[in-house]
């Protein structure tokens, strides 16, 4: 049987001189977690995936370096002519959502992806069933005036408050054990969920007042003992979540901070002053690529001990502590697309705007 027309190439073609925070961009521009590293006359030179590029930050490399350094330099690929039943074999066997299609002179002539060539859906995500923490407490003074009505967990993306999709993100994964810390219009939050009578079970750690993002973590000593998830009350993470939770245990982390890889555009020319006062020259509107952190991440639940009683004590107060002491804590990283922060209007608005709000 010989292939169906299918989408190509689309825009996966990469060079291997582009830096991998310019490839990490294409692919959230694509929506695909896969690009195609070919020199100038399409000769196949590699792959590079989401995953590639994780392992390539987790190893403490930059992202201002060369996708070439990062990408799988012997990819699979098929022959002009494949047979449809090879090509779904390996696409099932790899765990892979593409492979690129070469001529007997190894150019990319296209490129065979899951979504075209496979009748069933891909498989349904892993279950890992940890406790989730989601810090619920505080003002929301960055979005007023609407936290001046609505506790920020309550403010609606689409018809949903946004405490409410990131739990189903975790229950889409398996939790069920849900901790809500509350300080800010606690009542309403409250009346919120018993009102939604949800299936999963909900509990309130009611912080008598503001503790940061951390602080509360000390009223769960002894109710929690195991491994578990931290999520602000304002993000929302599309990663797989039992891969996260893999990558944890796999370091033996003591806390592992999910990182997203953001890129800062300075909106003006920026000077370099030489010796004596002299312009050396001016580069206009220069970027920078950071790791920053989301807002999730995983613990263990020895961690808690860690945090000081009834005191304003915040995640990264935590992280800069155990880093101190010699403790180990982890990054996995994320592109920009798969983290929404409704914390900033900018971002509010583009997370209203992914989920069809108005």
């Amino acid at each position: 049987m010989k292939a169906s027309q299918n989408r190509g190439t689309r825009n996966a073609l990469v060079t291997p001189d582009a830096l991998i925070s310019a490839a990490l961009r294409q692919m959230d521009e694509s929506g695909d977690k896969i690009l195609i590293v070919v020199d100038s006359s399409r000769h196949l030179l590699g792959t590079a995936t989401d995953g590639d590029v994780r392992r390539w930050l987790i190893a403490g490399n930059g992202l201002d370096h060369p996708i070439a350094e990062a990408m799988n330099p012997t990819p699979l690929s098929l022959c002009v002519g494949y047979d449809v039943a090879e090509a779904r074999q390996l696409l099932l066997t790899n765990k892979i959502d593409c492979i690129p299609v070469v001529d007997d002179e190894g150019v990319v002539v296209s490129a065979i992806w899951w979504v075209d060539l496979l009748e069933q859906p891909q498989p349904t995500l892993r279950q890992v069933g940890l406790p989730v923490v989601i810090m619920a407490g505080g003002e929301g003074t960055r979005l007023a005036p609407y936290t001046k009505v609505l506790p920020k967990p309550l403010i609606p993306i689409g018809e949903t408050p946004i405490v409410e999709l990131i739990i189903e993100r975790f229950v889409s994964h398996g939790c069920r054990e849900f901790y809500l810390s509350v300080n800010y219009k606690a009542n309403l939050i409250k009346a919120y969920f018993a009102d939604l009578a949800p299936a999963y079970d909900i509990q309130f750690v009611e912080e008598e007042r503001p503790l940061g993002t951390a602080g509360s973590l000390s009223l769960l000593r002894g109710r929690i003992t195991g491994t578990f998830f931290v999520s602000n009350c304002d993000i929302l993470i599309d990663a797989d979540y039992a891969n996260v939770l893999d990558f944890h245990r796999s370091q033996g982390n003591l806390i592992t901070v999910v990182a997203s890889a953001k890129n800062f555009t300075i909106p003006y020319g920026v000077c370099e002053v030489a010796g004596g006062g002299q312009l050396k020259g001016i580069t206009e509107k220069p970027g920078f690529d950071f790791l920053v952190s989301t807002g999730m991440c995983v613990l263990e639940a020895s961690v808690i001990d860690e945090v000081p009683n009834d005191c304003l004590y915040h995640i990264p107060d935590l992280v800069n502590s155990c880093v101190a002491d010699g403790k180990r804590v982890g990054i996995y990283p994320v592109s920009e697309k798969c983290w929404l922060d409704m914390g900033q209007w900018e971002e509010f608005s583009e997370m209203r705007a992914r989920f069809g709000s108005s």
